[in-house]
């Protein structure tokens, strides 16, 4: 099935290249505005810190590169699993390659969900960061 793979279930990613350096884009992806906006309020972004968001999504950071990635389990409070969301970038220049890829989603029809819900989001990181001083 589109999607699924034997290691890490169904999957999905969307990425999109923004104009602005990778120094920007992560400073705003890991400041709180950044976090409430793509994570949600409440969370912070510590390694090993477990988070419970102002809408009730909970999970635990498992790894934070600096100018990389953030890899972090992820379930909103109406699921009953744990999936795994890594944001990366990759920049060069005045551009980077926002990256948003989601694991261990239950089946086809969450991975449609949540491919809309990260195609959102990454629109709205792209819109605040087009208003960044």
């Amino acid at each position: 099935m589109i999607g699924q793979t034997k290691d890490a279930g169904f999957q999905i990613g969307v990425s999109k290249t923004v104009p602005h350096p990778p120094e920007a884009v992560w400073r705003f992806l890991t400041s709180a505005a950044g976090i409430a906006l793509w994570l949600g309020a409440g969370a912070t972004l510590e390694k090993g810190a477990t988070y419970r968001t102002a809408d009730g999504t909970t999970g635990e950071i498992r790894s934070h590169r600096e100018l990389d990635r953030v890899r972090l389990t992820w379930r909103p409070a109406d699921w009953d699993h744990d999936t795994t969301v890594q944001v990366a970038i990759v920049g060069k220049g005045d551009r980077t390659q926002l990256r948003f890829h989601q694991e261990w989603l239950a089946d086809a029809d969450e991975r449609a969900r949540q491919r809309d819900h990260w195609q959102r989001t990454i629109t709205a990181v792209t819109t605040a960061l087009a208003t960044e001083p």
